[in-house]
């Protein structure tokens, strides 16, 4: 399955062949079977694609699902307030891995997608939730190494560590053409009732919007939901 991604969602059994390292008579019978339970899809080209069913198990994922609901409605809110893309953020391993995302028709068009993954050090999301997870992470992080992917990436450890205190203090992160050149980003943690950070969520706006007003309204939506998962 982890052949699949965003980049090439549809594969012929050469091809799930090659990046499973499995030969082909086992990916042809392995296939069959994850088609005849719906984890897979056939094409009528003949290649294959990621099937609903596993779509709708994996939807059930504690850390999405149960979040997600909480959230969308202080999600759909926000979005009615500012018509801006809003976004809900938890971590996965080294990456920020985007499990919702409301946008609209006149919003700044995103490098990520929902479901997607940005590198934590780029994204705003990743960032909040990276200011809270401790020093192992971080370490995981900076020896990963820190690539440029836009005027503004940080790319040092001296710089990243000063964000991340910065992140700690102020409760929120402006990340200024981080992931691409054209973008703007807001985040604020969501907490539990121990005080951990579980995801952020985040405003994506175009460099020309004037972000003072959406700072205090995601601040404000980011509460709501802590407070719907606890927090005090």
């Amino acid at each position: 399955m982890a052949a699949f991604s965003a980049e090439q969602p549809a594969l012929t059994l050469s091809d799930i062949g090659r990046r499973a390292a499995l030969p082909l008579p086992t990916v042809h019978r392995i296939c069959a079977e994850l088609v005849g339970v719906g984890f897979l899809e056939k094409r009528d080209d003949g290649r294959y694609q990621v099937g609903v069913r596993l779509w709708e198990i994996g939807s059930l994922a504690p850390r999405s699902h149960g979040l997600r609901e909480l959230a969308l409605p202080i999600m759909e809110d926000l979005y009615e307030a500012t018509h801006e893309n809003v976004q809900l953020v938890v971590r996965e391993d080294l990456e920020a891995l985007y499990i919702e995302r409301i946008s609209g028709r006149g919003a700044v068009r995103l490098k990520g997608r929902a479901g997607g993954r940005l590198p934590i050090h780029a994204s705003s999301g990743g960032l909040v939730l990276l200011a809270h997870a401790g020093t192992a992470l971080l370490e995981d992080v900076l020896a990963n190494g820190l690539p440029r992917l836009a005027l503004n990436t940080v790319t040092t450890e001296r710089e990243l560590r000063s964000l991340l205190d910065d992140i700690r203090r102020s409760g929120f992160v402006v990340c200024d053409r981080f992931l691409d050149d054209v973008t703007v980003a807001i985040a604020a943690p969501l907490t539990t009732i121990d005080g951990s950070v579980v995801a952020a969520m985040s405003i994506a706006v175009s460099v020309k919007t004037n972000i003072d007003p959406l700072i205090p309204a995601l601040r404000t939506a980011a509460r709501a939901v802590s407070r719907s998962l606890g927090a005090r």
